[in-house]
Order: structure tokens, then sequence, then C-alpha cells
């Protein structure tokens, strides 16, 4: 098969790979739409040593089972793959299981390439009306969907519902989808970058400004870095709750003090349940996540300019997806 491997810092090559090798209860899919994550960036940029070169990265897919029980079927992919014995799993709470796995992290390749190995339980059915592309969006909305439901739930009953989003990549825009269908329509996004504030605002018709100073109730930190950390602990309400999923940097950045003294609660969030991935497909699929048209595809052969682009900020659009396939799917 042909695959975009990573090899190094700031090194894509799209080059020939092995054929996976599906085991017992696992599928074997073509992968049709594959989207880039920021944790593909890091790895891109040699910040992650979870992800170390060589690698197929890529963990956001959708494609068609050509082996397996289902075979035939089109599907979108939920790439952690949990032991289902452990307290975590039998607790719903897959996400936490200590011998997770997901692919595009050893020991599991990932999905920038034309073939995928997957585990049948992880696979969700896909409606023949609904594109690939889009159903390959369902792993970075359930990031999102997963977050903004522990960050609600969080919430004092009393407390207004008004979020404050940092960061209007993939994530952040999810972040506001999510909201939006879980009822909380009082959204604003902040981003530094002109073209996606515009992106944002004229393509997703959402409130996207440079900086606040508004405080707000829900603060999500999609970013992840010291200088989003400090935003967030600053703008977060007296009560409010800061729900963090970007995993930019690991140090720096919180006012203990102030959250302390204001009892705002702090939410770490990664990843999703099982369950919230079947959520967020079941949303996806019925429009509650709106028209999900805000990517831009591209030929996975073309993988290595996209991440450039990336990069350089070049590129507008919160996400990009890949086709192994030119035409698409």
């Amino acid at each position: 098969m042909k695959a975009l491997v990573y090899t190094g810092v700031e090194t894509l090559v799209y080059r020939d790979a092995p054929d996976p090798e599906p085991q017992p209860g696992e599928a074997l899919i073509r992968v049709e739409s594959v989207g880039i994550c920021g944790s593909d960036m890091h790895a891109y940029l040699g910040h992650d040593n979870r992800r170390p070169a060589p690698l197929i990265l890529g963990h956001e897919a959708a494609g068609t089972v050509i082996a397996g029980a289902c075979k035939g079927q089109r599907v979108t992919i939920n790439p952690l793959v949990t032991c289902g014995q452990c307290p975590a799993c039998e607790a719903g709470r897959e996400n936490l299981c200590p011998a997770r796995q997901i692919i595009s992290m050893p020991p599991r390749e990932g999905a920038f390439a034309e073939l995928l190995r997957m585990p049948e339980s992880n696979l969700i059915a896909v409606p023949y009306d609904v594109p690939l592309a889009k159903a390959a969006l369902a792993e970075p909305l359930a990031v999102s969907w997963h977050a903004v439901r522990l960050g609600l739930e969080a919430l004092h009953p009393a407390t207004e519902r008004r979020a404050l989003i940092l960061g209007g990549g993939a994530i952040g825009l999810a972040a506001a989808l999510a909201l939006a269908a879980m009822g909380v329509s009082d959204v604003t996004v902040v981003e530094p970058n002109v073209a996606r504030r515009a992106y944002l605002g004229d393509r997703c018709g959402l409130r996207a400004v440079k900086a606040s100073e508004m405080s707000a109730p829900i603060v999500i930190d999609a970013v992840g870095y010291a200088a989003t950390r400090g935003t967030a602990s600053a703008l977060a309400a007296p009560g409010g709750v800061i729900v963090h999923i970007g995993l930019g940097e690991d140090m720096g950045g919180l006012d203990i003090r102030r959250m302390t003294l204001q009892e705002i609660t702090f939410i770490g969030t990664y990843t999703y349940t099982a369950q919230d991935f079947r959520d967020t497909a079941a949303a996806l699929f019925d429009g509650r996540l709106g028209k999900l048209d805000w990517v831009e595809a591209r030929p996975l052969s073309e993988g290595g300019n996209a991440f450039r682009d990336i990069r350089s900020g070049q590129a507008a659009a919160p996400k990009i997806i890949l086709h192994p396939d030119t035409q698409g799917a």
C-alpha cells in the first residue's frame, strides 16, 4: 500500500509500506478520508516522544471495510483501542484504560495510508447519505463533545450557560458545535489568526474575536499553552469551569490562587468514552452538528505540503482532510 510516513522532524514521505495484517476480531479498512490533527502536527514538529519516527500518523478516519465480518460496510473509526476488562472500561470510562492504545502511536500504525486494521468493535456504520469526508470528523468532534459534556456536568445548575473558547482550530470549532447541540448558544471563540477568524465568522457563523476581556462561566482551552491557560484562569467566572483539551505544552499558566479563592473547577479531558463517540456520530449523522462544510480536501500524496501549510499558518480551514483515493468519498 501507499502511505504518508513520518520519517523525522518536519519530514513526511509518501512511499510504499507493508499492508496491515488484521488479527482475530479485526477488520481491514480501505481508508477514504483521514483528517490532520493537532497531535499529528506535534509529532511532525518533533514535540511528541510517544510518536517516534518512522511512523504512519493519522487517527481521524473513515472508509470501507474490505475484509472482516462487516465487509462492504462504510464506517467511521473510533481510534482508541482499550482492553474492555479493567475497572475504567467496565465503568464506561474507556479513555482512562491503562492499556489503551491509539492508532498513530506504537504499536499501532495510523491512517495516513490506503489500508488500516482495526477491531470491529471500534467501527460505526455510516449512513449512505453521509459523505465519508464528513464521517471522518467524528473523532475530533467526539473529543470536543466529551469535553463539553464534562464541563456542563461540572457547572452549577444555577449558573448561566455561556462559554468562551480559546482557539479556533478544529477542536475549538467542534466545541462550539457541541455546545450548540447541548443547548448553549452564547459562545465566543478567541482566535488570533485573522484568516481563520474570518473563516469562523463568515463560513461557520460563529462570534470570533482576536482577544477577550469578558469572563465566562465555561472557558474551554482548545490550545493548551501556558499563555492560554493563563487567559483561561483569568477569564473563568467565579464558580466557573475551565475545560482543558489542548496539549500544546506541559507547564505553566494557571493562576492557582485565583482559581482557589473563586472556586474555579479545572478539568483535564482526554479523547472520549465509547458512548461519547457513539453519541457524537449520531449527532453528526442527523445534522445536529451543522453542515460540517468547513474542511479542505487534498490527496494523501500532497500531505507533506498540507502539513507545511498548517505549520506556516497558510491553511485557513479548521480541518484538512486527506484522501488516499484522490477522488475522495
